[in-house]
């Protein structure tokens, strides 16, 4: 998603808090079973939210190591900010963390983070694997595709001058171009992004309870490596399909040595002449540029066997679209040539080149319009988006795909995206909203975002609908947005046409949500509802919900302060919603309008349950924003119940600086 310079609220300035995830088990003593979570907390928590995936997730902090645990901590530009539960394990050379596998596998991926290298551009090191003390193998970690800096756009120059200087910030709590005398902003301005992960296939199978010994060899490059989780699969045989159209009988190169596009290409053109399918052998195909797809079917052995890798390519003169640099990627046609048909992608991995963000590059793993088309079973990363999809396009559904490590969005339904699904998906390390429905000019409509895990965006939200009519988020887990989003965001903003019809959002658990804004210097919520450029007033049916450990406050409702008489959010509605844990509020409304409560359960709240601004205008009738009791609103906190009759409907109670008190560990309700 593009972003503009931050407008700000006229709040007071309130210090940035580094809240800890409590209740995280402490390291694993030799032995012990092993402890498996999904998104750093208890699989029970979250039955059946979430992706359903085929590995088990196992946290470093819960492992065996002779390093250093670090976290938890929730500080944004901080290595445990950006782990997964807020905490990880640090090795030095020659330092280890150990793993017990949970089932049998023959398959890991590690999350994990190195430094990047003085002048920026990353660096490479060792990581040496063992299991059950032998057969060691040694994985290359890198943090090339890492290490990001400065103010949006970003840059890969850790000794970068503020890319904005025009721009507010809040480490000088001014406009560094209009001070006097000219404020010194420390270097690295505002590192992000440190993490990356490498999948590594071990040779066998190996039993439930081999150890996996990750070690940070003496002499490696780098001076510390940082391991988030460890991921353990059974990777299943590779698919093959004799009755296809083989890239391989048309020259492409599966060691990946020569540039396979031209014989995809023809593999393709045969494919729709004689009405086959493609297949893609096991292998590494080096593919540099867009492989344009309409009306064919494509299929990998599986991800873990066909790899599809591309690297950057700069443009000179740019191409028409604005794009500076190509590189690999699916594309159907644009929307505006009629855009492709028929298209299913399945079975292989996606794999760029991308560094940096150039919101102008075409450089996404999937792109252009495809309707009537399904993309199943597709590992992406390193692409600037992983899926992009410029509409109109009706009918398209994305299912199974593992979606990692991108610049920006995993996934974006931009312009027109109608009747579609994206279902059972994990995303994780985003640089941008994980999943979007973002209608600028033209409505999505009638698409459903169902059963997907979103974890550890860098920027923005986990789930992020600006716009349109009559859609549907349910039934996902989000986990550890990090910095200037919510774990779900519906915003009127981006130049979004006005929602319309009904947005339902159901059955969703959020977790380690309600970040820090810098730019505002506020808390957010779990969700979060943005009426920044129009009022917000379809019919809003959040129900079923679940926001766990909020950092600040578990729903934000909120406009601008230079259009806060200008817009409102009215027709929202709350049901059988569950809080556990606010460090302040339950409900912060700073916005004109009203919502309807019933049957949410609030425990562990540290501040006034309904944090009441209004509009900021403070009229002695009572805030602008009215809150609607339909009954069975339970439990509260520290000051008492959270919604408490003398809150209601609309007394002020605005408090931009409540006290923060860090909540238990959630549990079963």
């Amino acid at each position: 998603m593009s972003r503009t310079p931050p407008r700000l609220l006229a709040v007071a300035t309130v210090a940035a808090v580094g809240l800890g995830v409590v209740g995280i088990a402490g390291p694993a003593s030799a032995g012990a079973a092993p402890v498996v979570t999904r998104a750093a907390l208890d699989p029970a928590l979250v039955a059946g939210r979430g992706a359903n995936v085929n590995f088990l997730e196992q946290e470093a902090e819960n492992a065996v190591t002779n390093g250093t645990r670090i976290g938890p901590d929730r500080t944004a530009y901080t290595l445990p900010a950006e782990a997964s539960g807020r905490a990880a394990v640090r090795l030095q050379p020659g330092q280890y963390v150990e793993f017990t596998l949970p089932a049998a596998a023959n398959a890991i991926t590690v999350r994990y983070s190195i430094p990047d290298a003085p002048g920026g551009g990353g660096i490479r090191a060792p990581l040496n694997v063992k299991v059950n003390g032998g057969g060691s193998k040694t994985m290359t970690l890198t943090s090339e595709y890492a290490w990001l800096y400065n103010q949006y756009p970003f840059t890969n120059d850790p000794q970068a001058d503020l890319l904005h200087p025009d721009w507010w910030i809040t480490e000088c709590a001014c406009v560094p171009a209009a001070t006097t005398p000219t404020p010194v902003i420390t270097k690295p301005f505002r590192p992000m992004k440190f993490y990356d992960e490498e999948r590594l296939a071990l040779g066998r199978t190996y039993p439930a309870g081999a150890k996996i010994r990750l070690t940070a060899p003496k002499g490696t490059a780098a001076a510390w490596t940082v391991i988030d989780l460890l991921d353990s699969e059974l990777v299943g045989a590779p698919h093959v399909n004799l009755l296809a159209s083989n890239v391989l009988l048309f020259g492409a190169d599966p060691t990946g040595k020569r540039d396979s596009a031209g014989a995809f290409e023809k593999a393709i053109a045969l494919a729709r002449l004689a009405r086959l399918k493609v297949y893609v052998p096991p292998g590494t195909y080096q593919v540099n540029r867009h492989i344009i797809v309409d009306n064919v079917t494509i299929e990998g052995a599986g991800n873990w066997y066909t790899k599809i890798k591309g690297k950057e390519v700069a443009l000179d003169p740019p191409a028409p679209d604005g794009s500076v640099h190509t590189g690999v990627g699916f594309y159907g046609k644009d929307a505006a040539d009629g855009g492709s048909r028929n298209v299913h992608l399945s079975g292989f991995s996606i794999e760029g080149d991308v560094r940096e963000r150039i919101d102008t590059d075409q450089v996404n793993g999937i792109g252009g319009a495809m309707s009537d088309s399904t993309i199943s079973g597709l590992h992406i990363r390193h692409t600037k988006v992983g899926l992009w999809f410029d509409g109109p396009m009706n009918n398209t559904k994305v299912t199974d795909a593992i979606v990692v490590d991108q610049i920006a969005d995993a996934l974006n339904f931009h312009i027109g995206v109608t009747n579609s699904v994206v279902r059972n998906n994990f995303i994780r390390n985003t640089g941008d909203d994980g999943l979007a429905m973002w209608s600028e000019q033209t409505a999505d409509a009638r698409n459903t975002f169902d059963h997907n895990t979103v974890q550890t965006p860098t920027l923005a939200n986990g789930i992020a609908i600006y716009g349109g009519e009559d859609n549907t988020v349910s039934a996902n887990l989000i986990a550890d947005p990090i910095r200037e989003g919510s774990g779900i965001q519906v915003g009127s903003r981006f130049g979004a046409v006005a929602f319309t019809g009904k947005l339902s959002i159901t059955d969703n658990t959020v977790v380690r949500a309600g970040t820090y804004e810098l730019n505002w210097n506020i808390g957010l919520g779990a969700i979060w509802i943005y009426a920044l450029e129009k009022n917000i007033d379809a019919d809003i049916r959040v129900t079923g919900d679940h926001y766990l450990d909020n950092t600040y406050n578990a729903i934000m409702l909120v406009s601008d302060f230079p259009v806060k008489d200008l817009y409102s959010i009215t027709n929202l509605h709350f049901k059988d919603i569950r809080v556990d844990g606010t460090g302040t509020s339950v409900l912060s409304a700073r916005v004109k309008g009203g919502a309807t409560f019933e049957n949410v359960d609030a425990r562990n709240v540290g501040a006034v349950g309904i944090n009441n601004c209004g509009s900021f205008n403070f009229p002695p009738t009572g805030s602008e924003f009215a809150v609607t009791d339909l009954g069975g609103n339970d439990g509260g906190g520290t000051t008492g119940p959270w919604m408490a009759a003398w809150e209601l409907p609309n007394t002020i109670t605005c408090d931009d600086r409540p006290p923060v008190v860090v909540p238990p560990a959630p549990t079963q309700w």
